[in-house]
């Protein structure tokens, strides 16, 4: 077969049938007979694609994250067409890759060290770096780029032709691309094809906890890659090293196929399967990576000896197991084709985050929405998209009695979380109390909850008419607080100074009828003693009848008369009061009945103690999960909803950093032009994230409730000061490029406040 370049050879690899016993015909497709292995096909795909559509300019540079077959395949394709290749990989490449890689006129990049995630970990945080050092370059993205499972296309074609219809593949995972992208391309000949993963222990792809030091390559990952979709996979086998590592042995033995570990994995679950087959069917496996860089490790005694292979399990066949269960030699599991379904969702933060992540469960996600067109990303998430009147209970339950393999029911919305735990609790899902949950929605039953268990609470009156503000405001004292008992987001409350202030304040929030969702309000205030006191809330887990504190964080608040929140740390400095924090969360919780999943409690420390503010029946918001994921490593979108869904929950883990949060706003009314400083400020040491919320050309101005804030700076540190430093240094450099209201004529650039 004739090639013009080493380019247009990429592919065309053979498809070989098997020696094995009993009816069921196996073949191998040998995708280690690319020149360098099976991802030259994605290196190819997207090298082409990003070269067409100008985001890689002739000679510019190349750069990505690979511990091994993916950078040859960069190396070869990039080289040949003339584009510097950089490579960023751990001390775990071999050296006849790092020869190979060197000799195409590779750069390559060796972390020294992991970071707290891991190797994947490390390698971005320093691809992140040498992005800035490269201006222009063009980096891959092989575990989110989209053109990484469309390569496999070819692959499924080539498959069909050679042999027809497919009834099983068989596919490792690391990015997901190749068994994904196989899979639904074969599904266009086969409907019925049975899609089998292939992972190892210590990997989280399909539910297990990370094992950063597992010596397997090519295979499994220490992050959730985009391109990994559930919802082909069938099935899903672990092996643990050594397995792995004498299946590989066993192939070269029994095929006459010297191949890596991906390839032997694939092997073992090839012949785990032909017992449980029926007689003619036709298993697929992709065979990705050759054996010669695994000849100082795996085909070497005295490495296994050094490792003490011996020591860990071996079973010849694989144990089914419960989906989520702890594993540590060769099992097997279902992966669930069960649907969780989402009533709606927030419009910022974690909403489109939690759609994605429902995905790397194993989950179909499901979003339920009157209007899908209010959520930015929705398009680009993997969720079934179902247009309904959401907030009529009634239809939803109707419209859910007909699907029939639901996990769980939940949402990220503040609006709907009394309708998630109504519609869970119906169909028997995992879920909180849905009279609990509606006290915490209503601000007065919880006032009223709390004060009947003895617990303490500023002075406080509910007001239903006009005519009841003077009696309100005489109990609870001026200044004092009034806001509504059924918003969210901090809309409405304000700190009232005069009996005037306040009769204006209640009248206008009487006046609303219908909030933001459409739903009815309460038709009711709150006009309540102002507290002074520092403002901190307590982020909780219960579950299996047990309340978790995950930590406190420390709040920051902007001018009043409004209770914006400004910026967080997380944890929360010591406080000799702590403990007694604590408590008092513990308390507020039981007061409500609240049992189940996450819970955000708001509190003032007051010369007298910790009081509550508002009980939250969720996931907090303002960004506080992404902090607790950089101090902790914890993921707290995932837990709840592994909570949402009956999945077994990880343990909570300590903080080991601090993290913490600036939002941005602005004194100034008028039209955003531009943001000044972001790029600088992403540069800057410690700095995670820096978003814009607000549009190019929006109206803009000093933020009266969450809504009204323009973006946040994300940073962490060894201690709160250094994280406080690093955060008022990023907001010290940007700037946003106002047009005053008053002066549409000119454009004043206004310091981000913080």
């Amino acid at each position: 077969m004739r090639f013009d370049s080493m380019v247009d050879a990429i592919g065309h690899t053979p498809l070989v049938r098997l020696r094995a016993s009993g009816d069921v015909h196996l073949f191998a497709k040998l995708e280690l007979q690319n020149p360098y292995g099976m991802k030259d096909r994605v290196a190819r795909e997207v090298v082409l694609a990003a070269r067409e559509s100008g985001e890689l300019a002739p000679g510019a540079p190349i750069v990505e994250s690979s511990s091994g077959t993916l950078a040859l395949g960069l190396a070869l394709v990039g080289t040949v067409l003339g584009h510097p290749v950089h490579i960023v990989t751990d001390p775990r490449i071999d050296p006849i890759t790092l020869a190979k890689l060197r000799s195409l006129g590779c750069v390559v990049h060796v972390v020294p060290a992991m970071a707290r995630h891991g190797w994947q970990s490390a390698r971005l945080e320093r691809l992140a770096e040498l992005r800035r050092e490269l201006p222009g370059a063009y980096w891959p993205q092989q575990y989110g780029n989209p053109l990484n499972p469309r390569a496999y296309q070819a692959l499924a074609r080539e498959i069909v032709t050679d042999l027809g219809p497919v009834d099983v593949l068989v596919g490792s995972v690391g990015s997901g691309g190749s068994l994904c992208g196989a899979a639904r391309a074969l599904r266009a000949y086969q409907a019925e094809l049975r899609v089998v993963a292939v992972d190892c222990v210590g990997s989280v792809l399909f539910g297990q906890p990370d094992l950063p030091r597992r010596r397997q390559s090519g295979l499994g990952n220490s992050l959730h890659p985009e391109n990994l979709d559930h919802t082909v996979i069938d099935e899903v086998h672990w092996l643990n090293d050594r397995e792995a590592f004498a299946a590989t042995r066993d192939l070269a033995r029994e095929q006459g196929i010297f191949a890596g570990n991906s390839a032997g994995s694939v092997y073992q679950v090839m012949k785990g399967l032909t017992g449980l087959l029926a007689p003619g069917t036709r298993v697929v496996g992709i065979l990705p990576d050759r054996g010669d860089r695994y000849a100082e490790n795996l085909y070497d005694d005295g490495y296994w000896a050094e490792q003490n292979l011996d020591d860990l399990p071996l079973a010849r066949e694989p144990v089914q197991v419960p989906y989520g269960s702890r594993i540590t030699s060769w099992s097997y599991a279902a992966v669930p084709s069960r649907e969780l379904v989402f009533v709606e969702s927030n419009t910022t933060g974690t909403g489109m985050l939690a759609l994605h992540q429902a995905v790397r469960l194993g989950l179909r996600p499901v979003l339920l929405t009157h209007r899908p067109g209010r959520y930015r990303g929705l398009p680009d998430t993997p969720a079934e998209v179902v247009e309904c009147d959401t907030n009529d209970v009634d239809a939803l339950r109707a419209l859910l009695s007909r699907r029939r393999s639901l996990a769980g029911v939940t949402t990220t919305s503040e609006f709907y979380l009394e309708t998630a735990a109504t519609l869970a609790g119906g169909l028997g899902l995992p879920g909180s109390s849905a009279d609990a949950v509606a006290a915490c929605r209503d601000k007065a039953r919880t006032r009223d909850l709390l004060s009947r268990a003895g617990l303490p609470q500023p002075r406080y009156s509910v007001v239903r008419a006009p005519h009841e503000v003077a009696a309100a405001v005489a109990r609870a004292g001026l200044p004092c607080v009034v806001k509504p008992t059924g918003d969210s987001a901090s809309t409405g409350v304000r700190l009232c100074r005069t009996e005037a202030e306040a009769q204006a304040q209640v009248a206008a929030l009487l006046a609303v009828t219908v909030n933001v969702r459409g739903q009815a309000t309460n038709a009711a205030v709150l006009v309540e003693q102002y507290l002074r006191g520092a403002e901190v809330s307590v982020e909780t887990f219960a579950a299996d009848g047990r309340v978790e504190i995950v930590g406190i964080t420390d709040k920051t608040i902007g001018p009043e008369p409004y209770f914006v929140e400004t910026g967080h740390i997380f944890p929360a400095p010591h406080r000799p009061e702590s403990e007694a924090i604590r408590q008092t969360a513990r308390s507020a919780l039981a007061a409500v009945g609240l049992a189940h999943g996450a819970a955000h409690i708001e509190m003032r420390l007051t010369e007298a103690g910790p009081v509550v503010v508002e009980i939250n029946a969720r996931l907090a918001g303002g960004m506080i999960p992404e902090l607790i994921r950089i101090a902790t490593g914890l993921n707290m979108v995932e837990r709840q909803l592994r909570a949402a869904s009956g999945l077994p929950l990880e343990p909570l883990a300590p903080a080991t950093r601090y993290a913490g949060i600036r939002f941005l706003t602005t004194a100034t009314t008028g039209v955003l032009r531009a943001v000044d400083g972001a790029d600088e400020v992403a540069a800057l040491p410690g700095v995670h994230d820096v978003t814009v919320t607000a549009r190019v050309g929006a109206a803009v101005g000093p933020a009266t409730d969450a809504y009204g804030r323009l973006g946040w700076v994300i940073a962490d540190g060894d201690s709160p000061e250094e994280v406080r430093a690093r955060l008022d240094q990023a907001v010290a450099r940007m700037a946003l490029d106002v047009t005053p209201a008053s002066d549409a004529a000119a454009d004043e650039k206004v310091t981000v406040s913080a």
